[in-house]
């Protein structure tokens, strides 16, 4: 087992990896305050995991659980709802601790009700897929999306401890584990080009998960999203590097209804965007502009839109990004490989020519099937 932490003072907490861990109930021990415990999860992540932990937990404390329907589609305020009602009904008080046990989703949603229920309880992620365990499970970003825009309800609120267990990539299907790839991904382009040279090397390990290499991968991703958060909590600034490609993607995510792209995948494809906006700007070559697409490709990734978008659709689901300041719309760019920056100063026709260039390609590839 690794473990690193996340330093935030008074707030600050460890993230454990390793495999089979989820099993070890000493780290959940340390991590529980009171005596009352609520397990959150899903329908798909239930049959795998939960009864084990429930049996585990049990023998010290009161264990209550909510299963939520699966999917992004439902990271909602009535499905919010029905975690407090869970928590009303069995009659949680303020030393709870509830547990997020399934991907993001169930995280996001978890950790949300963590931060509102009684004004605040503790909380405890346990993320079973890649993307989850690489990115939402860390850092404290809780929430549900609107019709209108993704994530646009929440709260930071900071879990207790991150349980990471490598063995839950093995029962994660293929396309959530190349959507858990693009964030993976995403570290090494915005702050660590030796990782991003890592990656390449092993990426058919990573995709075949190998579960040295995949842990590894894990550790470096964490340990990167630790160190941004710990210099900015609340994305005040250089936090926001850690949205590579989401500006673009969570535009393609509302645009299709949620779940009809998985969050990872849209990601790719917006870092593909942004990375091609960078290299247009003369922040990057042709060769890394080559790379990246690659690897994002080797990941089973798309690169492109989804061809029925327009340059109108993308413009208008960006400027309802949180991201938007003062009216001016902020993207994430690339000076360099592992060099990330926050701007509002881009060239609009650029901007325009890399959407209508892209959605061109995707428009094509889809005559060309």
């Amino acid at each position: 087992m690794r473990t690193l932490s996340v330093d935030l003072g008074e707030r600050s907490y460890p993230i454990y990896i390793g495999r089979d861990i989820r099993e070890q109930k000493s780290l959940f021990d340390q991590a529980i305050h009171g005596k009352q415990v609520m397990i959150v999860t899903n329908k798909t992540i239930a049959p795998l995991y939960l009864d084990a932990m429930v049996a585990m937990l049990s023998t010290d404390y009161q264990v209550d659980t909510c299963i939520l329907e699966d999917g992004e589609r439902y990271k909602t305020l009535d499905t919010y709802a029905e975690i407090m009602t869970a928590l009303l009904e069995a009659k949680h008080n303020r030393s709870t601790t509830i547990i997020a046990l399934g991907g993001g989703v169930v995280g996001d949603m978890a950790g949300f009700a963590a931060a509102t229920y009684q004004r605040g309880v503790p909380f405890i992620q346990v993320p079973t897929t890649l993307l989850s365990q690489v990115d939402s499970s860390v850092g404290g970003k809780t929430g549900v999306n609107h019709p209108l825009g993704k994530n646009m309800i929440g709260a930071f609120y900071q879990p207790q401890a991150v349980i990471i267990d490598t063995h839950t990539l093995t029962s994660l299907p293929p396309k959530e584990l190349s959507a858990g790839m693009a964030e993976v991904i995403k570290y090494g382009l915005i702050c660590d080009k030796e990782f991003f040279d890592w990656l390449e090397t092993n990426i058919e390990d990573l995709m075949a998960v190998d579960n040295d290499k995949i842990s590894e991968a894990i550790y470096r991703s964490c340990l990167a999203k630790a160190n941004v958060v710990a210099q900015d909590e609340r994305e005040g600034g250089i936090r926001a590097i850690l949205n590579l490609g989401h500006t673009f993607g969570h535009a393609i995510e509302t645009e299709m209804g949620y779940g009809n792209w998985l969050h990872g995948e849209a990601v790719a494809a917006g870092s593909v965007l942004a990375i091609d906006l960078s290299w247009r700007m003369g922040n990057l070559s042709e060769q890394d502009v080559t790379r990246s697409v690659a690897l994002f490709s080797a990941a089973n990734l798309p690169i492109l839109p989804p061809p029925t978008m327009t340059l109108e659709s993308f413009i208008d689901r960006m400027v309802l990004d949180k991201k938007v300041l003062d009216g001016s719309l902020r993207l994430v760019l690339l000076n360099g490989m592992g060099d990330a920056y926050v701007t509002s100063d881009f060239p609009m026709d650029e901007f325009n020519s890399c959407i209508l260039d892209a959605l061109e390609a995707s428009q094509q590839q889809v005559s060309a099937n």
